[in-house]
């Protein structure tokens, strides 16, 4: 029998060095991590391995989770957990309840109504206290950050016009709607940030 052949991601090698410092800082207490958007499973891997005091919970269409499983079965990692399906247009998501929560270059491939329907879900799932880290490319007030964010961009809606990177204002307005209050903007490498926001047990106050 063939040996499967695991998925690979330049991007999730150059950036996961980064975004585990991070991750390092804003999960820093024992818990689960519920990863939205797995993809190839290396970022699961690399950070659970790295961070042995979390549970990394990783989540995927159900058509990617063959691929995460390859790197799951090779590393055989005691904290990363059998990957799950999670469609986040779905009313009902497989994990009913995380610490933290972690999401790396997705609100940018899928629809507005799909982010919200996502941020309406951490909302559900993430428990009071909890924080979500968001990676990826964001404008603010409404512009580019950089001209290769401007190409990516175009790129994104020429493959699929519903998509496209979203302005941080929008996604921080969502986020209080369902009781996100805002508490880092970290500053990554190749014009990307990883935006945090903290549960609250209610609607976000307005000084948050």
């Amino acid at each position: 029998m063939n040996k499967r052949t695991k998925p690979y991601s330049e991007a999730s090698e150059q950036n996961r060095e980064p975004i585990l410092g991070v991750l390092r800082f804003e999960f820093d207490s024992p818990g689960t991590v519920l990863e939205i958007g797995s993809g190839t499973g290396q970022h699961a891997i690399y950070f659970a391995s790295a961070l042995p005091h979390l549970t990394w919970q990783p989540t995927d269409m159900e058509e990617n989770l063959p691929g995460i499983r390859t790197w799951l079965e090779e590393t055989q990692l005691p904290n990363v957990r059998e990957p799950l399906a999670l469609d986040v247009n779905a009313a009902q998501w497989p994990v009913s309840q995380a610490d933290f929560i972690f999401s790396a270059n997705t609100t940018h491939i899928i629809s507005w109504d799909a982010v919200e329907r996502l941020f309406a879900g951490v909302g559900r799932v993430l428990r009071p206290g909890g924080r979500f880290c968001l990676y990826g490319p964001f404008n603010y007030g409404g512009r580019y950050t950089s001209p290769s964010n401007a190409r990516f961009d175009a790129w994104l809606k020429a493959r699929d016009p519903a998509s496209g990177i979203r302005d941080f204002e929008a996604l921080d307005r969502l986020a209080r709607r369902h009781g996100l209050c805002l508490t880092a903007d970290h500053e990554m490498p190749v014009n990307n940030r990883t935006l945090v926001w903290i549960h609250t047990r209610g609607e976000c106050a307005d000084d948050c």
